[in-house]
């Protein structure tokens, strides 16, 4: 059994006992199911290497815990989860996918009208009946049948950064194969989307017929779609496709190129291609000659590229919007270099909702390259996260200044800052007073509420929210979820425009199914000279490394080194923001 399947059997049983209003239990499974979710190796291989005792090394985990998890790995069951369906035989995961419909909600619509599953839920709103239950209305009926909508629209897509570790497990056998001469992983992986459809592989290779079968046999996979000679394609058992295609070396550098895509792209290219008398496929680049195609280029792309006359595009930027006609005047931006990050402004620890201490946060920032980490806990109206009420942050000052200074004795170079993710309130007002906020190196603030304000009220509220001068970061700008929420009605060009008169910061969400802000606000931005912040919003010692998603998105908005303040040196990081 894999960490996934675990993840999900211990967020289900956190989601059970809280139905049954037992304290402090839920969130304790539903913070061991966030660790294995991120967790780096797979939680059978840690048992068969030290049992249960290992097991209880994993970040949350405690006896109990890492018994139940022992059982799974032995017999890929579980008495105590069973046991807790059985009072509510519902499909947990797929009614908790509706926004705003948790645990005890769906214990309700399953005791008064018998809901089980998504096909019972919208029978039921489309009939009205839910609407009469007391706690619900017709408004929460109507919210209801609207993400039921938003998850037939985007539930058939994959988050990017929650798959691409599967995908470079997969990419990292292949190249250690000695029939293996060349591989990439191409199309929207490639690309950097942040959902993908399918993952498509090309490879180099003598032996084809024996890469093939490797190929199949991988683990993890429910059906063998096809299995040719020079192409295969397999089904996992999450859904995703994966295809194989093994491509002669002349070609590799055309074939990468147009299975990259995009397609409106590559449209563009082959465009320019017949313009000059030329034919541009995924074989190569050819010139007519005397009655016959001539290869003029192939092998890579830059030759592909450079025969067109255009600078090479990074695939990042391969969407049709603007870049073929800047490489062809030769002025790309200087886009963001991953790795380029000094430092993350915004991180949770277990003072709130997050899994580990300050000080391992701190340890693991560290060991990631960065230079300087903000501490930025919720604020006391998130209380299902703890959040921090006056008192209690101004304690977690004299712990991060413990923190620095245990930092300073062991000569490390990382700086923690004290900082906030502050709720914004309903009428724009925020959840600490100013005579805190001011004291704080870095002050966030989020909408984690109401949020299905009118785009006008809702538009006002984050102005209100930023003209207040202790603020420095709008964190996770519109607030969506991928395949779980949409973005709140926010004009983003109203906020993008106040965040340049004000001279605040709109923030990067790295966190795979936020990814938040967008590409084309990101590029907005870089057009009007608004600075931005990419955070992991990490949760967990694991969660740093997201941050490289978030350079991936800005890289897709045409973000330079320039545009993103923690890519720059602590002290002229802290100077831009406070003034």
């Amino acid at each position: 059994m894999r960490n996934a399947e675990i993840s999900k059997i211990l967020y289900e049983i956190g989601a059970f006992l809280e139905m049954q209003n037992i304290p402090f239990k839920p969130r304790a499974y539903e913070k061991v199911a966030e660790v294995m979710e991120e967790l780096e190796e797979e939680a059978g291989d840690i048992y068969q290497r030290g049992g249960l005792t290992a097991l209880g090394k994993i970040p949350g985990v405690g006896v109990s815990i890492a018994e139940k998890i022992e059982e799974l790995l032995k017999t890929g069951r579980l008495k105590y989860y069973e046991d807790l369906k059985k009072k509510t035989p519902v499909d947990l995961s797929g009614l908790a996918s509706v926004p705003g419909l948790g645990p005890k909600n769906i214990k309700k619509l399953y005791e008064k009208l018998g809901i089980k599953n998504l096909s019972d839920l919208e029978k039921a709103a489309r009939a009205g009946k839910i609407g009469k239950i007391e706690g619900f209305g017709a408004k929460t009926e109507e919210n209801i049948l609207a993400g039921i909508e938003f998850l037939k629209t985007s539930g058939s897509r994959f988050v990017l950064g929650f798959l691409k570790s599967r995908v470079r497990e997969l990419e990292a056998r292949l190249k250690k194969l000695k029939e293996v001469e060349r591989v990439n992983v191409a199309g929207s992986i490639r690309r950097s989307k942040e959902t993908i459809g399918d993952v498509d592989i090309l490879v180099t290779s003598q032996k084809p017929a024996l890469v093939m079968d490797f190929f199949v046999s991988q683990p993890g996979i429910s059906r063998v779609v096809a299995h040719g000679d020079t192409k295969s394609s397999v089904r996992l058992e999450n859904g995703l496709e994966m295809d194989l295609r093994v491509v002669p070396e002349e070609s590799y550098g055309a074939a990468l190129l147009y299975f990259t895509g995009s397609k409106d792209h590559n449209v563009a290219l082959r465009e320019i291609a017949i313009k000059k008398g030329c034919k541009l496929n995924e074989y190569g680049l050819f010139k007519k000659e005397k009655n016959r195609d001539v290869a003029v280029a192939g092998k890579t792309e830059e030759e592909v590229y450079e025969k067109l006359g255009l600078s090479y595009i990074e695939p990042e930027m391969r969407e049709n919007l603007g870049e073929v006609e800047a490489a062809a005047k030769g002025n790309l931006p200087d886009i963001i270099k991953y790795g380029s990050l000094k430092g993350d402004l915004q991180t949770q620890s277990d003072w709130t909702d997050g899994a580990n201490s300050i000080y391992d946060m701190a340890l693991k920032a560290e060991s990631t390259g960065l230079q300087y980490m903000a501490v930025t806990d919720h604020t006391k109206r998130l209380a299902m996260a703890n959040g921090l009420d006056e008192k209690r942050i101004v304690k977690q000052w004299a712990e991060i200044d413990k923190v620095n200074t245990k930092l300073r004795a062991k000569n490390s170079k990382l700086k923690v800052l004290k900082g906030t993710e502050c709720d914004i309130l309903k009428d724009g007002t925020l959840d600490l007073p100013d005579k805190i906020l001011s004291k704080l190196d870095v002050v966030g603030v989020s909408v984690h509420s109401y949020f299905n304000l009118d785009e006008k009220t809702q538009t006002n509220r984050v102005l209100r929210a930023l003209s207040n001068h202790n603020v420095d970061i709008l964190f996770h700008p519109t607030g969506r979820i991928i395949n779980k929420r949409g973005a709140i009605n926010l004009n983003m060009d109203e906020v993008i425009k106040a965040a340049k008169k004000l001279g605040k910061i709109l923030e990067v969400d790295a966190f795979p199914d936020r990814s938040d802000l967008k590409d084309e606000y990101i590029k907005k931005c870089v057009q009007v000279g608004v600075k931005m912040a990419i955070d992991s919003d990490a949760h967990s010692i694991q969660h740093f490394e997201y941050l490289e998603y978030g350079i991936s998105q800005a890289r897709r908005g045409w973000a330079e080194k320039k545009d993103i303040i923690n890519a720059w040196p602590l002290e002229k990081m802290l100077g831009f923001i406070k003034h």
